[in-house]
């Protein structure tokens, strides 16, 4: 199956630019198949890819993207700078390798990938950002696993003279069916941040939830496919990962029906407000 792009609904963020709701993940994908992994990607349709300094695969997703044969402008690559090169000067030496490993003019969006609050930098890492886009080396930034206090702080050190001001454009987290993120989701709202979610699946563990299994089989699709039409419709972006050619086709083939009241009803009870991943507070 081959995507239709124009399916892919635009979501349009705090700094203007518009972006795929649903794009791929390459957390843990090994440099020896992220190549074709992000050729088969484009091929499929998507147009939005997801990594980070820690997976280890900038240079191959790099390659991937320019041996797709799809133009630089028409893919969108989000990037994020890893907890040990926070700091004003150390962020912008990360985001320079960034750069220098993908390969590529710009990044479209640069994560800090935590807000790491031990070390108390990321304020003058935002600040970096802030001085990396005016310079035209990005072209949006933003944050990952940031709670309301850390972004309460980011954004006091905008009005006091600390930051630019610049608020960030989306807050990627964990989130999915059994962990919603309502209060967090909430205050991204309110403060006019995106809200992006990592581990929309919970690492594949609702492929085979009985309660996703039967709102499927009335739609006649799969239960992650259930996962990510809920994310789609809460608004959220999305960025599911698989190595797997057909699974990307499925992942991506969730334009074609809506999820009901009912349906909405049952995925809700399935919170259990639990986090697979690190807590923010501490990591």
């Amino acid at each position: 199956m081959t995507f239709n792009v124009s399916d892919n609904p635009l979501i349009t963020l705090n700094n203007g630019h518009k972006v795929a709701q649903l794009g791929l993940g390459v957390y843990k994908v090994q440099q020896d198949v992220a190549v074709h992994v992000v050729e088969a990607a484009i091929e499929r349709g998507y147009r939005r890819i997801d990594t980070a300094a820690l997976y280890d695969n900038e240079v191959e997703v790099g390659a991937g993207i320019r041996r797709s044969g799809i133009g630089r402008e028409n893919i969108y690559v989000t990037t994020k700078i890893w907890n040990d090169r926070q700091g004003y000067d150390n962020a912008l030496e990360a985001i320079d390798e960034s750069l220098m490993r993908l390969n590529i003019d710009y990044i479209d969006m640069l994560l800090i990938h935590w807000p790491s609050p031990a070390q108390a930098k990321f304020v003058e890492t935002w600040s970096a950002f802030e001085k990396a886009l005016e310079g035209g080396k990005i072209r949006g930034i933003g944050v990952a696993n940031f709670q309301p206090w850390h972004l309460d702080e980011l954004i006091a050190a905008g009005k006091d003279g600390r930051t630019k001001g610049t608020v960030p454009a989306l807050n990627q987290v964990e989130l999915n069916p059994t962990f919603g993120q309502d209060a967090l989701r909430a205050y991204d709202t309110a403060h006019g941040i995106a809200t992006e979610a990592w581990a929309p699946i919970a690492r594949g563990t609702l492929t085979n939830d009985r309660v996703l299994a039967e709102v499927a089989a009335k739609h006649g699709k799969s239960a992650t496919q259930v996962a990510i039409r809920w994310h789609i419709q809460l608004g959220n972006l999305v960025i599911p990962k698989t190595t797997n050619p057909d699974r990307m086709a499925e992942n991506i083939d969730v334009f074609d029906f809506s999820l009901d009241s009912d349906d909405l009803a049952a995925i809700a009870g399935l919170e259990t407000g639990e986090r697979n991943g690190p807590d923010p507070d501490r990591f």
